[in-house]
């Protein structure tokens, strides 16, 4: 209990003026708990007021199309939280008839949502007792008891959960696991923690080791793949361009790009002019093509490493089926491609967008 209340004092007195702690209204827990599950606090916080702003309750957010929840969520990546905030939305109006579970275990049937989302939700808006396991707490634990399970093995994982559920203040469950999660973001941070004004540092086992920058442990980490995406952009003689939305399972699920042509390696132009896209599609029609900017994008995904190039093709003749230039806001899309026709519409070299 001793570990318990000096956290909580630290945390009183140090805790952050975040919007999502002056609510125990589920549905906005359950929003910032999906938005920073893969996101800095500064980041996810416009999001996060976006969404309550267009989406103010479950219904609002179970009414909408997927297109308008995955575009409000551009650029925060991981778009399958996106995906699944939509879907459990729905589940929460029509299963539960509009109200949001109130216990861990109906909690975590939610789609996308795992233990520690469930444990935050039940424990802050309805102080169940059950402990949160995020990497702040992985590290609090691992440090302070000197734990050298990796976090990231079957092993450790339900070694730091037994772990945090017999330390939790089980009368003030919701204060006990803000708590410890605040404490390891600000105060047990990742890299150089001021171990001198740690309240904890008497007892701290790491610190008496001198282990502190060895915790906590992780197994080695999958190999990265590394892809070559050249995304062909087509510009007509009417300002309408070609967009395709990506099905089936992988990155950007139901999200919408424009050509892709997938290389092993950097292709230059004479490689992608022999592509099918070009020698069947376009064969015959008067092109230009253009490299935008000289260099590959690298975009970095958590398993994988995407090493993008923009094609920019003007095609002499209109099409009848396209998507025109000035309405490409209108459609999800990944954040490298938005970002990409931002930079088309400050370019002087093409006038599409007038």
């Amino acid at each position: 209990m001793k570990f318990s209340n000096i956290l909580t004092q630290w945390y009183l007195l140090h805790k952050r003026d975040l919007p999502w702690r002056n609510t125990t209204n589920p549905y906005f827990i359950w929003l910032s708990e999906i938005i920073l599950q893969q996101t800095r606090v500064d980041q996810g916080m416009a999001y996060y007021f976006k969404f309550i702003e267009t989406f103010p309750t479950v219904q609002d957010l179970a009414n909408s199309s997927e297109e308008e929840v995955l575009n409000l969520w551009q650029g925060l990546g991981y778009y399958s939280r996106a995906r699944n905030l939509h879907f459990s939305a729905k589940y929460i109006v029509d299963e539960c008839k509009g109200e949001f579970p109130n216990t861990y275990s109906e909690i975590i049937k939610l789609k996308g949502v795992g233990d520690y989302t469930a444990s935050a939700i039940a424990s802050i808006c309805f102080n169940e007792s059950t402990a949160v396991v995020d990497g702040n707490v992985y590290r609090v634990l691992a440090r302070y008891f000197a734990i050298e399970t990796p976090i990231n093995s079957t092993k450790g994982i339900k070694e730091f959960k037994l772990l945090a559920q017999e330390l939790i203040d089980s009368k003030n469950a919701a204060m006990h696991n803000q708590a410890i999660m605040e404490f390891g973001a600000r105060m047990c941070k990742p890299q150089n923690p001021d171990c001198s004004i740690c309240p904890l540092n008497e007892s701290c086992v790491s610190l008496q080791k001198k282990k502190v920058k060895l915790l906590p442990i992780k197994e080695k980490k999958i190999k990265i793949k590394k892809r070559h995406l050249n995304y062909v952009a087509l510009i007509s003689s009417d300002k309408k361009t070609i967009l395709k939305k990506r099905v089936g399972k992988g990155i950007w699920q139901n999200l919408y790009e424009f050509k892709l042509i997938e290389s092993e390696s950097k292709i230059e132009k004479a490689d992608l002019l022999s592509d099918l896209f070009f020698t069947d599609v376009l064969n015959g029609k008067q092109i230009e093509l253009t490299k935008f900017n000289n260099d590959e994008i690298v975009h970095k995904l958590s398993h994988q490493h995407l090493f993008c190039t923009f094609w920019v093709v003007e095609l002499d003749g209109e099409m009848s089926n396209g998507v025109h230039w000035n309405s490409i806001d209108d459609y999800p899309v990944p954040i490298l491609i938005h970002n990409f026709v931002e930079e088309l519409k400050r370019s002087t070299i093409f006038s599409i967008f007038e």
